[in-house]
Protein backbone atom coordinates (compact mmCIF):
# COMPACT_ATOMS: atom_id res chain seq x y z
CA UNK A 1 0.00 0.00 0.00
CA UNK A 2 1.32 3.45 -0.91
CA UNK A 3 2.32 5.87 1.83
CA UNK A 4 -0.45 8.25 0.71
CA UNK A 5 -3.12 5.60 1.28
CA UNK A 6 -1.57 4.63 4.62
CA UNK A 7 -1.67 8.26 5.80
CA UNK A 8 -5.26 8.65 4.59
CA UNK A 9 -6.34 5.50 6.42
CA UNK A 10 -4.52 6.49 9.60
CA UNK A 11 -6.00 10.00 9.51
CA UNK A 12 -9.54 8.70 8.90
CA UNK A 13 -9.23 6.23 11.78
CA UNK A 14 -7.90 8.91 14.15
CA UNK A 15 -10.59 11.43 13.14
CA UNK A 16 -13.31 8.80 13.70
CA UNK A 17 -11.92 7.95 17.15
CA UNK A 18 -11.31 11.55 18.20
CA UNK A 19 -14.60 13.11 17.08
CA UNK A 20 -16.98 10.13 16.89
CA UNK A 21 -17.90 10.95 13.29
CA UNK A 22 -17.42 9.10 10.01
CA UNK A 23 -14.85 10.52 7.59
CA UNK A 24 -13.48 9.56 4.16
CA UNK A 25 -10.39 10.67 2.27
CA UNK A 26 -12.61 13.13 0.37
CA UNK A 27 -13.09 15.12 3.59
CA UNK A 28 -9.52 16.43 3.60
CA UNK A 29 -6.65 17.05 1.20
CA UNK A 30 -3.25 15.39 1.45
CA UNK A 31 -0.16 16.84 -0.23
CA UNK A 32 3.58 16.39 -0.08
CA UNK A 33 5.00 18.95 2.36
CA UNK A 34 6.45 22.05 0.72
CA UNK A 35 10.28 22.17 0.80
CA UNK A 36 10.37 25.26 3.01
CA UNK A 37 8.56 23.47 5.87
CA UNK A 38 9.56 20.55 8.07
CA UNK A 39 7.69 17.34 7.30
CA UNK A 40 7.05 14.77 4.59
CA UNK A 41 3.28 14.93 3.98
CA UNK A 42 0.71 17.60 4.85
CA UNK A 43 -2.97 17.28 5.76
CA UNK A 44 -4.95 20.40 4.81
CA UNK A 45 -7.33 21.03 7.70
CA UNK A 46 -9.69 23.79 6.52
CA UNK A 47 -12.31 21.45 5.05
CA UNK A 48 -12.79 19.85 8.49
CA UNK A 49 -13.59 23.10 10.30
CA UNK A 50 -17.29 23.28 9.43
CA UNK A 51 -18.21 19.74 10.49
CA UNK A 52 -16.07 19.76 13.66
CA UNK A 53 -16.77 23.38 14.67
CA UNK A 54 -13.17 23.81 15.79
CA UNK A 55 -10.30 25.98 14.58
CA UNK A 56 -7.80 24.42 12.13
CA UNK A 57 -5.05 24.56 14.78
CA UNK A 58 -7.22 22.78 17.37
CA UNK A 59 -8.03 20.02 14.89
CA UNK A 60 -4.38 19.77 13.86
CA UNK A 61 -3.08 19.51 17.43
CA UNK A 62 -5.53 16.77 18.38
CA UNK A 63 -5.01 14.84 15.14
CA UNK A 64 -1.20 15.23 15.21
CA UNK A 65 -0.93 13.96 18.80
CA UNK A 66 -3.26 11.04 18.11
CA UNK A 67 -1.29 9.98 14.99
CA UNK A 68 2.18 10.24 16.55
CA UNK A 69 1.32 8.66 19.91
CA UNK A 70 -0.27 5.53 18.49
CA UNK A 71 1.57 2.28 19.07
CA UNK A 72 3.77 1.35 16.09
CA UNK A 73 3.00 4.69 14.46
CA UNK A 74 4.85 5.52 11.24
CA UNK A 75 4.84 9.20 12.26
CA UNK A 76 7.69 10.50 14.40
CA UNK A 77 6.58 14.14 14.86
CA UNK A 78 4.26 16.86 13.56
CA UNK A 79 3.96 20.63 13.31
CA UNK A 80 1.13 22.98 12.40
CA UNK A 81 1.46 26.05 10.22
CA UNK A 82 -1.68 28.12 9.56
CA UNK A 83 -4.13 25.27 9.10
CA UNK A 84 -1.68 22.74 7.63
CA UNK A 85 -0.67 19.65 9.62
CA UNK A 86 2.83 18.62 8.55
CA UNK A 87 3.73 15.02 9.38
CA UNK A 88 7.22 13.52 9.50
CA UNK A 89 7.49 9.79 8.76
CA UNK A 90 10.04 7.61 10.56
CA UNK A 91 13.22 6.77 8.63
CA UNK A 92 12.65 3.05 9.23
CA UNK A 93 9.63 3.18 6.92
CA UNK A 94 11.63 4.61 4.03
CA UNK A 95 14.48 2.14 4.60
CA UNK A 96 11.99 -0.73 4.48
CA UNK A 97 10.72 0.57 1.11
CA UNK A 98 14.30 0.76 -0.17
CA UNK A 99 15.52 -2.66 0.91
CA UNK A 100 12.36 -4.33 -0.37
CA UNK A 101 12.17 -2.55 -3.72
CA UNK A 102 15.57 -1.31 -4.88
CA UNK A 103 15.96 -4.05 -7.51
CA UNK A 104 12.28 -4.85 -8.12
CA UNK A 105 11.65 -4.23 -11.84
CA UNK A 106 7.89 -4.53 -11.24
CA UNK A 107 7.89 -1.86 -8.51
CA UNK A 108 4.92 0.47 -8.89
CA UNK A 109 2.98 -1.83 -11.21
CA UNK A 110 -0.28 -3.50 -10.20
CA UNK A 111 -1.72 -6.99 -10.47
CA UNK A 112 -4.34 -7.69 -13.14
CA UNK A 113 -7.74 -6.23 -12.22
CA UNK A 114 -9.91 -8.16 -14.70
CA UNK A 115 -10.77 -5.12 -16.83
CA UNK A 116 -10.30 -5.16 -20.59
CA UNK A 117 -9.49 -1.92 -22.42
CA UNK A 118 -9.01 -1.28 -26.13
CA UNK A 119 -6.84 1.62 -27.29
CA UNK A 120 -7.18 2.66 -30.94
CA UNK A 121 -4.43 4.87 -32.32
CA UNK A 122 -2.51 5.83 -35.47
CA UNK A 123 -5.52 5.30 -37.79
CA UNK A 124 -3.75 6.44 -40.98
CA UNK A 125 -5.16 7.08 -44.43
CA UNK A 126 -3.66 5.04 -47.25
CA UNK A 127 -3.27 8.10 -49.48
CA UNK A 128 -0.26 9.61 -47.71
CA UNK A 129 2.69 8.78 -45.46
CA UNK A 130 2.66 9.13 -41.70
CA UNK A 131 3.65 12.61 -40.57
CA UNK A 132 4.65 14.45 -37.39
CA UNK A 133 1.02 14.73 -36.26
CA UNK A 134 0.65 10.96 -36.58
CA UNK A 135 3.72 10.52 -34.37
CA UNK A 136 2.09 12.37 -31.47
CA UNK A 137 -0.97 10.16 -31.95
CA UNK A 138 1.09 6.95 -32.12
CA UNK A 139 3.27 7.79 -29.12
CA UNK A 140 0.27 8.93 -27.07
CA UNK A 141 -1.76 5.82 -27.89
CA UNK A 142 1.08 3.36 -27.39
CA UNK A 143 2.14 4.93 -24.09
CA UNK A 144 -1.43 5.14 -22.78
CA UNK A 145 -1.84 1.43 -23.54
CA UNK A 146 1.37 0.54 -21.68
CA UNK A 147 0.42 2.69 -18.67
CA UNK A 148 -3.00 1.02 -18.52
CA UNK A 149 -1.27 -2.38 -18.62
CA UNK A 150 1.05 -1.34 -15.78
CA UNK A 151 -2.04 -0.34 -13.79
CA UNK A 152 -3.51 -3.85 -14.04
CA UNK A 153 -5.68 -3.75 -17.17
CA UNK A 154 -5.70 -6.20 -20.05
CA UNK A 155 -5.09 -3.97 -23.07
CA UNK A 156 -5.70 -4.52 -26.78
CA UNK A 157 -3.85 -2.12 -29.08
CA UNK A 158 -5.69 -1.52 -32.34
CA UNK A 159 -5.49 0.57 -35.48
CA UNK A 160 -8.23 1.41 -37.98
CA UNK A 161 -6.78 1.84 -41.45
CA UNK A 162 -8.77 4.33 -43.50
CA UNK A 163 -8.22 2.48 -46.76
CA UNK A 164 -11.31 3.55 -48.71
CA UNK A 165 -13.26 6.69 -49.51
CA UNK A 166 -13.00 9.74 -51.72
CA UNK A 167 -9.51 10.68 -50.46
CA UNK A 168 -8.14 7.27 -51.49
CA UNK A 169 -9.76 7.64 -54.90
CA UNK A 170 -7.99 10.97 -55.35
CA UNK A 171 -4.56 9.31 -55.17
CA UNK A 172 -5.73 6.54 -57.50
CA UNK A 173 -7.08 8.98 -60.10
CA UNK A 174 -3.86 11.01 -60.01
CA UNK A 175 -1.77 7.86 -60.45
CA UNK A 176 -3.84 6.87 -63.49
CA UNK A 177 -3.47 10.36 -64.97
CA UNK A 178 0.16 11.19 -64.21
CA UNK A 179 2.22 8.10 -63.26
CA UNK A 180 2.76 6.48 -66.66
CA UNK A 181 3.01 3.12 -64.88
CA UNK A 182 5.61 4.25 -62.32
CA UNK A 183 5.91 2.23 -59.08
CA UNK A 184 7.79 2.65 -55.80
CA UNK A 185 10.35 0.15 -57.06
CA UNK A 186 10.87 1.82 -60.44
CA UNK A 187 11.34 5.22 -58.79
CA UNK A 188 13.24 3.93 -55.73
CA UNK A 189 10.65 5.57 -53.45
CA UNK A 190 9.21 4.33 -50.16
CA UNK A 191 5.66 3.13 -50.90
CA UNK A 192 3.70 5.49 -48.66
CA UNK A 193 5.70 8.48 -49.89
CA UNK A 194 5.13 7.42 -53.49
CA UNK A 195 1.34 7.26 -53.14
CA UNK A 196 1.30 10.47 -51.09
CA UNK A 197 2.91 12.36 -53.98
CA UNK A 198 -0.13 11.54 -56.14
CA UNK A 199 -2.52 12.84 -53.50
CA UNK A 200 -0.70 16.17 -53.69
CA UNK A 201 -0.73 15.99 -57.54
CA UNK A 202 -4.52 15.50 -57.44
CA UNK A 203 -5.01 18.64 -55.40
CA UNK A 204 -2.61 20.62 -57.57
CA UNK A 205 -4.62 19.63 -60.65
CA UNK A 206 -7.90 20.30 -58.82
CA UNK A 207 -6.78 23.87 -58.07
CA UNK A 208 -5.94 24.44 -61.74
CA UNK A 209 -9.33 23.19 -62.88
CA UNK A 210 -11.15 25.24 -60.23
CA UNK A 211 -9.37 28.39 -61.38
CA UNK A 212 -10.34 27.68 -65.00
CA UNK A 213 -14.02 27.32 -64.04
CA UNK A 214 -13.89 30.42 -61.84
CA UNK A 215 -12.74 32.39 -64.89
CA UNK A 216 -15.99 31.23 -66.54
CA UNK A 217 -18.02 32.81 -63.71
CA UNK A 218 -18.46 29.98 -61.17
CA UNK A 219 -17.85 30.50 -57.47
CA UNK A 220 -15.26 28.36 -55.61
CA UNK A 221 -17.76 25.82 -54.22
CA UNK A 222 -19.58 25.29 -57.51
CA UNK A 223 -16.33 25.08 -59.44
CA UNK A 224 -14.92 22.31 -57.21
CA UNK A 225 -18.04 20.16 -57.77
CA UNK A 226 -17.93 20.65 -61.52
CA UNK A 227 -14.22 19.97 -62.12
CA UNK A 228 -13.62 16.91 -64.32
CA UNK A 229 -11.06 15.46 -61.91
CA UNK A 230 -13.42 15.64 -58.90
CA UNK A 231 -16.21 14.02 -60.90
CA UNK A 232 -13.79 11.23 -61.85
CA UNK A 233 -12.94 10.65 -58.18
CA UNK A 234 -16.62 10.55 -57.17
CA UNK A 235 -17.42 8.09 -59.94
CA UNK A 236 -14.46 5.96 -58.91
CA UNK A 237 -15.85 5.74 -55.36
CA UNK A 238 -19.18 4.48 -56.72
CA UNK A 239 -17.38 1.96 -58.94
CA UNK A 240 -15.24 0.82 -56.02
CA UNK A 241 -18.30 0.18 -53.83
CA UNK A 242 -19.82 -1.67 -56.79
CA UNK A 243 -16.72 -3.91 -56.76
CA UNK A 244 -15.41 -3.34 -60.30
CA UNK A 245 -12.52 -5.85 -60.63
CA UNK A 246 -10.00 -3.63 -62.47
CA UNK A 247 -10.50 -0.87 -59.93
CA UNK A 248 -10.27 -3.22 -56.94
CA UNK A 249 -7.01 -4.58 -58.37
CA UNK A 250 -5.51 -1.08 -58.61
CA UNK A 251 -6.76 -0.26 -55.12
CA UNK A 252 -5.15 -3.40 -53.65
CA UNK A 253 -1.87 -2.68 -55.44
CA UNK A 254 -1.58 0.93 -54.29
CA UNK A 255 -2.60 0.08 -50.72
CA UNK A 256 0.04 -2.69 -50.61
CA UNK A 257 2.69 -0.09 -51.47
CA UNK A 258 1.50 2.08 -48.60
CA UNK A 259 1.39 -0.79 -46.08
CA UNK A 260 4.99 -1.71 -46.86
CA UNK A 261 5.97 1.89 -46.14
CA UNK A 262 3.91 2.09 -42.94
CA UNK A 263 5.49 -1.12 -41.61
CA UNK A 264 8.98 0.34 -41.99
CA UNK A 265 7.99 3.47 -40.08
CA UNK A 266 6.14 1.58 -37.32
CA UNK A 267 9.13 -0.68 -36.78
CA UNK A 268 11.48 2.31 -36.67
CA UNK A 269 9.47 4.17 -34.00
CA UNK A 270 8.59 1.07 -31.96
CA UNK A 271 4.82 1.02 -32.57
CA UNK A 272 2.86 -2.22 -32.57
CA UNK A 273 -0.76 -3.34 -32.72
CA UNK A 274 -2.61 -6.44 -31.58
CA UNK A 275 -5.24 -5.97 -34.27
CA UNK A 276 -5.65 -3.86 -37.39
CA UNK A 277 -9.14 -3.04 -38.67
CA UNK A 278 -9.81 -1.83 -42.20
CA UNK A 279 -12.51 0.64 -43.14
CA UNK A 280 -13.12 -1.35 -46.33
CA UNK A 281 -14.49 -4.10 -44.07
CA UNK A 282 -16.13 -2.16 -41.26
CA UNK A 283 -18.14 0.22 -43.47
CA UNK A 284 -20.35 -2.66 -44.62
CA UNK A 285 -21.36 -3.44 -41.04
CA UNK A 286 -21.93 0.29 -40.54
CA UNK A 287 -24.29 0.43 -43.53
CA UNK A 288 -26.20 -2.53 -42.13
CA UNK A 289 -26.59 -0.76 -38.77
CA UNK A 290 -27.78 2.38 -40.60
CA UNK A 291 -30.52 0.27 -42.24
CA UNK A 292 -31.51 -1.09 -38.83
CA UNK A 293 -31.45 2.44 -37.39
CA UNK A 294 -33.86 3.58 -40.11
CA UNK A 295 -36.29 0.85 -39.10
CA UNK A 296 -36.00 1.91 -35.44
CA UNK A 297 -36.54 5.59 -36.40
CA UNK A 298 -33.14 6.52 -34.97
CA UNK A 299 -32.24 7.77 -38.47
CA UNK A 300 -34.38 9.46 -41.11
CA UNK A 301 -34.11 9.58 -44.90
CA UNK A 302 -34.22 12.87 -46.80
CA UNK A 303 -35.97 13.36 -50.14
CA UNK A 304 -32.65 12.84 -51.97
CA UNK A 305 -32.27 9.41 -50.22
CA UNK A 306 -29.43 10.55 -47.94
CA UNK A 307 -29.73 9.30 -44.36
CA UNK A 308 -29.40 11.62 -41.35
CA UNK A 309 -29.76 11.75 -37.59
CA UNK A 310 -31.16 14.84 -35.89
CA UNK A 311 -29.22 15.60 -32.69
CA UNK A 312 -30.45 19.18 -32.19
CA UNK A 313 -32.36 18.26 -29.03
CA UNK A 314 -29.06 16.93 -27.64
CA UNK A 315 -27.36 20.26 -28.26
CA UNK A 316 -25.61 19.15 -31.45
CA UNK A 317 -26.75 19.26 -35.10
CA UNK A 318 -28.03 17.10 -37.93
CA UNK A 319 -25.44 14.55 -39.03
CA UNK A 320 -25.34 12.63 -42.30
CA UNK A 321 -24.65 8.89 -41.94
CA UNK A 322 -25.06 7.84 -45.56
CA UNK A 323 -24.88 9.84 -48.81
CA UNK A 324 -27.77 10.08 -51.29
CA UNK A 325 -25.92 7.78 -53.72
CA UNK A 326 -25.73 5.09 -51.01
CA UNK A 327 -22.02 5.50 -50.28
CA UNK A 328 -20.89 5.67 -46.68
CA UNK A 329 -19.14 8.44 -44.76
CA UNK A 330 -16.60 8.26 -41.91
CA UNK A 331 -19.24 7.98 -39.21
CA UNK A 332 -20.76 4.96 -41.01
CA UNK A 333 -17.68 2.80 -40.56
CA UNK A 334 -17.15 4.16 -37.03
CA UNK A 335 -20.60 2.94 -36.02
CA UNK A 336 -19.89 -0.49 -37.45
CA UNK A 337 -16.48 -0.70 -35.81
CA UNK A 338 -17.83 0.33 -32.39
CA UNK A 339 -20.08 -2.72 -32.43
CA UNK A 340 -17.45 -5.04 -33.91
CA UNK A 341 -14.91 -4.17 -31.22
CA UNK A 342 -17.25 -5.20 -28.43
CA UNK A 343 -18.45 -8.34 -30.19
CA UNK A 344 -14.86 -9.53 -30.66
CA UNK A 345 -13.34 -8.59 -27.31
CA UNK A 346 -16.16 -7.74 -24.82
CA UNK A 347 -14.17 -4.68 -23.76
CA UNK A 348 -14.94 -2.61 -20.67
CA UNK A 349 -13.69 0.58 -22.27
CA UNK A 350 -12.96 1.69 -25.83
CA UNK A 351 -10.41 4.53 -26.07
CA UNK A 352 -10.04 6.48 -29.31
CA UNK A 353 -6.84 8.51 -29.66
CA UNK A 354 -7.95 11.19 -32.12
CA UNK A 355 -6.99 14.86 -32.55
CA UNK A 356 -9.15 17.61 -31.11
CA UNK A 357 -10.27 18.60 -34.60
CA UNK A 358 -12.60 15.57 -34.31
CA UNK A 359 -14.10 16.44 -30.91
CA UNK A 360 -17.53 17.04 -32.47
CA UNK A 361 -17.32 13.85 -34.54
CA UNK A 362 -16.58 11.78 -31.43
CA UNK A 363 -19.45 13.35 -29.47
CA UNK A 364 -21.75 12.42 -32.35
CA UNK A 365 -20.39 8.86 -32.52
CA UNK A 366 -20.92 8.22 -28.82
CA UNK A 367 -24.42 9.72 -28.90
CA UNK A 368 -25.42 7.67 -31.97
CA UNK A 369 -24.02 4.50 -30.36
CA UNK A 370 -26.09 5.18 -27.24
CA UNK A 371 -29.28 5.86 -29.24
CA UNK A 372 -28.74 2.63 -31.18
CA UNK A 373 -28.17 0.77 -27.89
CA UNK A 374 -24.83 -0.55 -29.12
CA UNK A 375 -23.08 -2.64 -26.45
CA UNK A 376 -20.96 -0.65 -23.96
CA UNK A 377 -21.62 2.62 -25.83
CA UNK A 378 -21.40 4.63 -22.59
CA UNK A 379 -17.76 3.55 -22.19
CA UNK A 380 -16.55 5.06 -25.45
CA UNK A 381 -13.79 7.49 -24.46
CA UNK A 382 -12.21 10.09 -26.73
CA UNK A 383 -8.58 10.74 -25.80
CA UNK A 384 -8.44 14.12 -27.51
CA UNK A 385 -5.10 15.78 -28.16
CA UNK A 386 -3.91 19.08 -29.58
CA UNK A 387 -2.27 19.41 -32.96
CA UNK A 388 1.50 19.56 -33.38
CA UNK A 389 2.74 22.60 -35.22
CA UNK A 390 6.18 23.63 -36.39
CA UNK A 391 7.79 27.00 -35.64
CA UNK A 392 6.82 27.86 -39.24
CA UNK A 393 3.12 27.13 -38.63
CA UNK A 394 0.43 24.51 -39.28
CA UNK A 395 1.01 21.52 -41.56
CA UNK A 396 -1.33 20.70 -44.47
CA UNK A 397 -1.34 17.28 -46.15
CA UNK A 398 -3.08 18.23 -49.38
CA UNK A 399 -0.62 21.07 -49.96
CA UNK A 400 2.37 18.86 -49.32
CA UNK A 401 3.58 21.00 -46.38
CA UNK A 402 3.60 18.27 -43.73
CA UNK A 403 6.77 16.96 -42.10
CA UNK A 404 7.00 13.25 -42.86
CA UNK A 405 7.52 10.96 -39.87
CA UNK A 406 10.50 9.31 -41.57
CA UNK A 407 12.17 12.66 -42.21
CA UNK A 408 11.71 13.90 -38.65
CA UNK A 409 13.08 10.64 -37.18
CA UNK A 410 16.14 10.88 -39.44
CA UNK A 411 16.64 14.51 -38.48
CA UNK A 412 16.42 13.64 -34.79
CA UNK A 413 19.13 11.00 -35.21
CA UNK A 414 21.36 13.54 -36.97
CA UNK A 415 20.81 16.14 -34.26
CA UNK A 416 21.53 13.49 -31.59
CA UNK A 417 24.78 12.62 -33.37
CA UNK A 418 25.87 16.26 -33.58
CA UNK A 419 25.00 17.04 -29.94
CA UNK A 420 26.68 13.87 -28.63
CA UNK A 421 29.86 14.46 -30.62
CA UNK A 422 29.98 18.02 -29.23
CA UNK A 423 30.26 16.53 -25.74
CA UNK A 424 33.16 14.34 -26.93
CA UNK A 425 32.30 11.27 -24.83
CA UNK A 426 31.94 8.62 -27.51
CA UNK A 427 35.54 7.61 -28.20
CA UNK A 428 35.14 4.15 -26.67
CA UNK A 429 32.07 3.23 -28.76
CA UNK A 430 32.14 1.04 -31.87
CA UNK A 431 30.48 2.29 -35.06
CA UNK A 432 27.54 -0.07 -34.48
CA UNK A 433 27.15 1.07 -30.87
CA UNK A 434 27.17 4.71 -31.97
CA UNK A 435 24.46 4.08 -34.57
CA UNK A 436 22.28 2.47 -31.89
CA UNK A 437 23.05 5.27 -29.42
CA UNK A 438 22.10 8.05 -31.85
CA UNK A 439 18.81 6.27 -32.64
CA UNK A 440 18.11 5.79 -28.92
CA UNK A 441 18.81 9.42 -28.08
CA UNK A 442 17.11 10.91 -31.14
CA UNK A 443 13.96 8.82 -30.90
CA UNK A 444 13.91 9.20 -27.11
CA UNK A 445 14.11 12.98 -27.44
CA UNK A 446 11.28 13.01 -29.98
CA UNK A 447 8.96 10.80 -27.92
CA UNK A 448 9.68 12.59 -24.65
CA UNK A 449 9.11 16.02 -26.20
CA UNK A 450 5.76 14.97 -27.70
CA UNK A 451 4.61 13.18 -24.54
CA UNK A 452 5.77 15.62 -21.86
CA UNK A 453 2.92 18.00 -22.75
CA UNK A 454 -0.60 17.29 -21.48
CA UNK A 455 -2.47 15.70 -24.43
CA UNK A 456 -5.16 18.38 -24.77
CA UNK A 457 -2.61 21.15 -25.27
CA UNK A 458 -1.43 22.19 -28.72
CA UNK A 459 2.33 22.21 -29.09
CA UNK A 460 5.15 23.48 -31.28
CA UNK A 461 7.88 20.97 -32.01
CA UNK A 462 11.48 22.14 -32.23
CA UNK A 463 14.08 19.36 -32.86
CA UNK A 464 17.02 21.37 -31.47
CA UNK A 465 15.16 22.18 -28.24
CA UNK A 466 14.15 18.54 -27.70
CA UNK A 467 17.78 17.34 -27.56
CA UNK A 468 19.23 19.22 -24.63
CA UNK A 469 21.22 17.23 -22.11
CA UNK A 470 20.43 19.76 -19.34
CA UNK A 471 16.74 20.61 -19.80
CA UNK A 472 13.31 19.00 -19.43
CA UNK A 473 14.13 16.45 -22.12
CA UNK A 474 14.49 12.75 -22.81
CA UNK A 475 18.29 12.94 -23.24
CA UNK A 476 18.65 14.49 -19.76
CA UNK A 477 16.76 11.54 -18.22
CA UNK A 478 18.66 9.05 -20.41
CA UNK A 479 21.99 10.57 -19.42
CA UNK A 480 21.06 10.36 -15.72
CA UNK A 481 20.27 6.66 -16.11
CA UNK A 482 23.58 6.03 -17.88
CA UNK A 483 25.39 7.96 -15.15
CA UNK A 484 23.81 5.82 -12.42
CA UNK A 485 24.69 2.61 -14.27
CA UNK A 486 28.29 3.80 -14.51
CA UNK A 487 28.36 4.28 -10.71
CA UNK A 488 26.86 0.83 -10.12
CA UNK A 489 29.42 -0.84 -12.39
CA UNK A 490 32.21 0.46 -10.15
CA UNK A 491 30.80 -0.75 -6.80
CA UNK A 492 28.97 -3.89 -5.75
CA UNK A 493 25.86 -3.91 -3.57
CA UNK A 494 26.81 -6.37 -0.80
CA UNK A 495 23.77 -6.45 1.46
CA UNK A 496 20.19 -5.30 1.50
CA UNK A 497 19.59 -4.42 5.14
CA UNK A 498 20.87 -1.61 7.34
CA UNK A 499 20.96 -0.69 10.96
CA UNK A 500 18.54 2.10 11.78
CA UNK A 501 20.20 5.36 10.78
CA UNK A 502 19.22 8.94 10.15
CA UNK A 503 18.53 9.76 6.53
CA UNK A 504 20.02 12.97 5.23
CA UNK A 505 17.51 15.39 3.62
CA UNK A 506 18.40 14.58 -0.01
CA UNK A 507 18.50 10.84 0.68
CA UNK A 508 15.00 11.07 2.11
CA UNK A 509 13.77 13.37 -0.66
CA UNK A 510 14.90 10.85 -3.26
CA UNK A 511 13.27 7.96 -1.40
CA UNK A 512 10.00 9.86 -1.05
CA UNK A 513 9.70 10.51 -4.80
CA UNK A 514 10.73 6.95 -5.70
CA UNK A 515 7.99 5.57 -3.44
CA UNK A 516 5.42 7.63 -5.39
CA UNK A 517 5.93 5.74 -8.68
CA UNK A 518 2.88 3.49 -8.24
CA UNK A 519 0.65 6.47 -7.48
CA UNK A 520 1.91 8.31 -10.55
CA UNK A 521 1.14 5.28 -12.75
CA UNK A 522 -2.34 5.14 -11.23
CA UNK A 523 -2.97 8.84 -11.91
CA UNK A 524 -1.58 8.66 -15.46
CA UNK A 525 -3.78 5.63 -16.21
CA UNK A 526 -6.96 7.15 -14.77
CA UNK A 527 -6.40 10.45 -16.59
CA UNK A 528 -5.04 8.83 -19.79
CA UNK A 529 -2.13 11.22 -19.53
CA UNK A 530 1.45 10.02 -20.22
CA UNK A 531 2.81 13.49 -19.43
CA UNK A 532 2.41 12.55 -15.74
CA UNK A 533 5.05 9.84 -16.26
CA UNK A 534 7.34 12.15 -18.25
CA UNK A 535 7.20 14.86 -15.58
CA UNK A 536 7.78 12.27 -12.85
CA UNK A 537 10.87 10.59 -14.36
CA UNK A 538 12.34 14.02 -15.04
CA UNK A 539 11.85 14.95 -11.37
CA UNK A 540 13.45 11.67 -10.25
CA UNK A 541 16.44 12.34 -12.51
CA UNK A 542 16.71 15.93 -11.27
CA UNK A 543 16.58 14.96 -7.58
CA UNK A 544 19.09 12.15 -8.11
CA UNK A 545 21.53 14.56 -9.72
CA UNK A 546 21.13 16.98 -6.80
CA UNK A 547 21.67 14.11 -4.36
CA UNK A 548 24.76 12.86 -6.22
CA UNK A 549 26.26 16.35 -6.44
CA UNK A 550 25.92 16.71 -2.65
CA UNK A 551 26.82 13.21 -1.45
CA UNK A 552 29.52 10.82 -2.60
CA UNK A 553 28.51 7.21 -3.14
CA UNK A 554 31.79 5.34 -3.68
CA UNK A 555 33.57 7.48 -1.06
CA UNK A 556 30.73 7.66 1.44
CA UNK A 557 31.51 8.41 5.11
CA UNK A 558 30.89 4.76 6.04
CA UNK A 559 30.42 1.40 4.35
CA UNK A 560 26.83 1.36 5.58
CA UNK A 561 26.18 4.74 3.96
CA UNK A 562 27.83 3.55 0.79
CA UNK A 563 25.54 0.52 0.62
CA UNK A 564 22.49 2.68 1.37
CA UNK A 565 23.37 5.08 -1.44
CA UNK A 566 24.16 2.27 -3.87
CA UNK A 567 20.69 0.87 -3.27
CA UNK A 568 19.22 4.35 -3.68
CA UNK A 569 21.07 4.66 -7.00
CA UNK A 570 19.92 1.20 -8.09
CA UNK A 571 16.29 1.95 -7.27
CA UNK A 572 16.53 5.31 -9.06
CA UNK A 573 17.85 3.61 -12.20
CA UNK A 574 15.13 0.95 -12.05
CA UNK A 575 12.33 3.51 -11.67
CA UNK A 576 13.73 5.76 -14.42
CA UNK A 577 14.05 2.82 -16.81
CA UNK A 578 10.58 1.51 -15.98
CA UNK A 579 9.01 4.95 -16.35
CA UNK A 580 10.75 5.67 -19.64
CA UNK A 581 9.69 2.26 -20.98
CA UNK A 582 6.07 3.27 -20.33
CA UNK A 583 6.75 6.17 -22.73
CA UNK A 584 8.29 3.80 -25.28
CA UNK A 585 11.78 5.19 -24.65
CA UNK A 586 14.94 3.12 -24.25
CA UNK A 587 17.59 4.20 -21.75
CA UNK A 588 21.23 3.40 -22.57
CA UNK A 589 23.56 1.71 -20.12
CA UNK A 590 26.25 4.22 -21.07
CA UNK A 591 26.43 7.51 -22.94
Amino acid sequence: MSIVKQIQQAAIQSLNELFNQSFTNKDFQLNQTKPEFEGDYTIVLFSLVKSLKLSPDDIGNQLGKHLTQKEESIFTKFNIIKGFLNLTIVDEYWLTILTRSYKDVCFGKKEMNGKKVMVEYSSPNTNKPLHLGHLRNIFLGWSTAEILKANGNEVIKTCIVNDRGIHICKSMIAWQLFANGATPKSTNTKGDHFVGEYYVKFNDELKKQINELKKQGMNEKEAEKETPIMKQAQQMLLDWEAGKPVLISLWNKMNSWVYEGFDITYKKVGADFDKAYYESNTYLLGKKIVEEGLQKNVFAQDEDASVWIDLTTDGLDRKIVQRSDGTSVYITQDIGLAQQKYEEYAIDQSIYVIGDEQNYHMKVLKLIAEKLNLPNAQNIYHLSYGMVELPSGKMKSREGTVVDADDIVNEMENVAKAKTEELGKVKDFTTEELTTLYTTIGLGALKFFLLRVEPKKKMIFNPEESIDFHGFTGPFVQYTHARIKSILRKSEIQNSKFKIQNLLPLEKKLLIILEQFGGVIDKAANEHNPSEIAIYVFEVAKIFNSFYAEHSITNAESEEKKQLRLQLASMSATVIKSGMQLLGIDVPERM
